[in-house]
């Protein structure tokens, strides 16, 4: 048995090719959904989210009255698709009801085992219909609102997760990482701090790297981003030899300067003097702007990043300077923003720094900017592939 991908966009079907994973282009609103019955052990359904983001129109909401009739009209085996449509504002819009056609017609003989789904939060409402439906064929439902950065990804992603299961009770995973460490008890380790954009990039770090380690594999980005390569990250991957030491020092950043222990507050910070940088030797702090909107989230490189997203109206995700100290302020020109690296993005959404992201930059900041972080992905996978995720799982060994 294998994992098998439908992806519309051609570059995400590249990046999975190149990634090892199995893929077929199409459309998923017309792909004949009968051909994986009495094959399908688990279904994962990631919808577009465009219509639904807060980045856009959000014309989903609008349409989201259609959507609902879509998803109980499919659920009694009719489909009304095309007729709904027709009245939608976003022709989108209406794919977030394409996981209900795969799951009647799944359900018929009865399949799936399990099911995951990931959207926007504002797609919760529709979640929680699916949810009434999938538990009136005897599944055990979970959906609710999850926080990537509480499973030790370096990024404050808020995602609306629906996890259903015949064979077992629908939890939602335990989360490893919490905005502030809590300490060990008698249960057992307490949550470490929420992973930061520095850790994750390993800056800041001097004789003692901090590596750069992502779940193996990874999905390839697009809107069926939950990796198949997860289950690779599953077991010890040390053990194999699949994990690769990472330690990203920017080339257009200026150097790091010495790494403070975690539990310090003050901002990790960087010195100029290398390109792009001001030629005094001066002591900066960086943070990592999300978009161009007036709105966007800033944050500094001791913090997770905010959510990131890329598109034609906020493709512009930078690094910014300020000088450490107000004596520093006065009479100082700060380097010159600079834009986030596809490598750099990939790696806070906790893809490997080697992933083969197929495609120009934008297309490749599309892929990312789409996908459901591998190791958020990996603790929704574990319980239904009968894996336990261990907390060095994501770590490489001292």
């Amino acid at each position: 048995m294998r994992d098998v991908g439908l992806e519309w966009d051609t570059w995400a079907c590249r990046t999975r090719a190149a990634a090892g994973q199995l893929t077929i282009r199409t459309d998923v609103a017309r792909y004949p959904a009968r051909v994986f019955a009495g094959r399908t052990l688990g279904l994962i359904a990631s919808p577009p989210c465009q219509a639904w983001s807060r980045a856009g129109k959000q014309l989903g909401l609008i349409d989201q009255p259609l959507v609902h009739q879509a998803v109980a009209d499919l659920a009694d085996g009719r489909d009304t698709r095309e007729a709904l449509l027709i009245s939608c504002r976003d022709a989108r819009s209406l794919l977030a009801a394409e996981p209900m056609r795969y799951l009647h017609a799944l359900n018929a003989v009865g399949e799936p085992e399990w099911v995951l789904m990931e959207e926007v939060p504002d797609v919760l409402p529709l979640w929680r219909q699916y949810a009434a439906i999938l538990r009136s064929w005897g599944f055990s439902v979970w959906a609710g609102v999850l926080n990537a950065a509480d499973y030790g990804v370096p990024q404050t992603r808020r995602r609306a997760i629906l996890i259903a299961s015949r064979t077992r009770t629908a939890v939602p995973p335990e989360p490893t990482h919490a905005r502030l460490p809590e300490p060990e008890t008698l249960f057992g380790p307490g949550r470490e701090r929420w992973r930061s954009m520095a850790q994750a990039l390993g800056w800041g770090a001097t004789d003692r790297p901090v590596p750069t380690v992502c779940a193996g594999g990874g999905p390839g980005g697009g809107p069926e981003p939950f990796p198949s390569g997860s289950r690779k990250a599953l077991t010890d991957a040390r053990d194999r030899g699949t994990w690769k030491h990472h330690t990203l020092r920017p080339h257009h950043l200026p150097a790091t300067a010495p790494e403070r222990p975690a539990k310090t507050p003050t901002p990790v910070s960087h010195q100029a003097g290398t390109p792009g940088a001001h030629p005094e030797s001066r002591r900066w702090t960086w943070s990592l702007r999300t978009n161009n909107q007036t709105n966007a989230t800033i944050r500094s490189l001791d913090e997770p990043a905010g959510t990131l997203f890329f598109g034609h109206r906020s493709n512009e995700c930078l690094w910014l300077a300020e000088p450490v100290g107000h004596e520093d302020r006065e009479g100082t020109t700060a380097p010159e923003s600079i834009r986030i690296t596809a490598q750099e993005a990939g790696i806070l959404q906790t893809f490997p720094a080697d992933y083969p992201w197929q495609g120009n930059k934008g297309q490749a900041f599309s892929q990312i900017g789409n996908a459901v972080p591998p190791r958020l992905a990996a603790h929704l996978l574990a319980p239904h592939l009968g894996k336990t995720l261990h907390r060095d799982d994501f770590a490489l060994a001292a």
